[in-house]
């Protein structure tokens, strides 16, 4: 396959959208970004890489970064995590207060800001240094340590972040955080504040497009199953309530962020990463979800 002839006819073809939708400016940091940047990198499991665009540009992961603690937490907490949170879509915003209430503080999915908060909560309540144990985590699985947290960002989204204060309060009321509430809530945003390139993303999503072995790293042991499971996740729950649509129309598991980047597994071949700021009205990549959209289709590799 020749992957980079291809993402580059793509590359070509998505340009026209880049204008669509607006980027996440409710968060302060996020609405100073140039929103007209485009990159893609794809990496195989073999070690080729193929890139295009703004590849190397850090920008926010935000939501992508969901994906990491979920893995940490569930290599801590094994099964018994899914006694605080469940593994369906959730149907709903990805930061409503609704579903929360009616479903009595467990939340739908880890993916879900409500999800992601009870994760930020597990990490706290086993790992001695979670700061720090969460940044090396994500750099000895991305193979980089230029990876690091953007603590203006962070601060940043603390100053907006009314609706993550009122779902932690509600998780807390029905005693699904045992911390202290302000103390999980900077962690769960710091964690999202976390800066990637295309490369560094593909380079650690590898780890779970390969889910026939173990994930070891250092101290997060997953087993092969355990792997597939957090890409079954990823399949119907990575993209909010448009989850749906990218399994329709994509056909991969993944995870999206408000930074503007996706991730995506073909599952034994690939992972691929798109950047584009500008996000549609669920809160995903205009570009990156009609980019994923084609190279699926052109390629005729979706794990349908």
């Amino acid at each position: 396959m020749d992957y980079q002839t291809i993402i580059e006819n793509i590359y070509n073809k998505v340009l026209p959208f880049v204008n669509e939708g607006k980027q996440a400016d409710y968060i302060p940091a996020l609405a100073k970004v140039n929103p007209n940047q485009v990159g893609v990198c794809l990496k195989t499991l073999d070690g080729k890489e193929y890139a295009i665009g703004q590849a190397e540009e850090k920008f926010s992961i935000q939501s992508i970064s969901k994906v990491f603690s979920l893995a940490m937490a569930f290599a801590l907490e094994k099964d018994i995590l899914w006694q605080r949170m469940g593994k369906e879509p959730s149907g709903t915003s990805f930061n409503s207060l609704v579903q929360l209430e009616l479903e009595k503080g467990i939340p739908r999915n880890p993916f879900i800001n409500a999800g992601a908060i009870v994760v930020a909560d597990v990490l706290l309540s086993h790992l001695q240094n979670p700061e720090n144990e969460f940044i090396e985590f994500v750099r000895l699985i991305s193979n980089s340590q230029n990876v690091n947290y953007n603590h203006l960002v962070a601060q940043s989204e603390r100053g907006q972040s009314y609706l993550n204060a009122a779902i932690t309060n509600l998780l807390k009321y029905h005693n699904n955080i045992k911390n202290d509430i302000e103390q999980v809530l900077q962690f769960y945003l710091l964690m999202c504040s976390v800066e990637m390139s295309c490369s560094e993303l593909s380079q650690a999503f590898l780890c779970f497009a390969d889910h026939t072995k173990e994930f070891n790293y250092k101290n997060v042991h997953l087993t092969a199953s355990q792997v597939k499971r957090i890409n079954a996740i990823m399949q119907t729950c990575g993209f909010y309530d448009e989850s749906g649509e990218f399994s329709y129309l994509v056909g991969l598991p993944g995870k999206s962020g408000v930074g503007g980047g996706i991730s995506a597994i073909y599952p034994q071949r690939y992972a691929v990463t798109v950047f584009s700021p500008r996000l549609n009205d669920k809160g995903n990549s205009v570009v990156g979800m009609k980019f994923l959209e084609l190279l699926t289709t052109e390629t005729k590799e979706s794990i349908f």
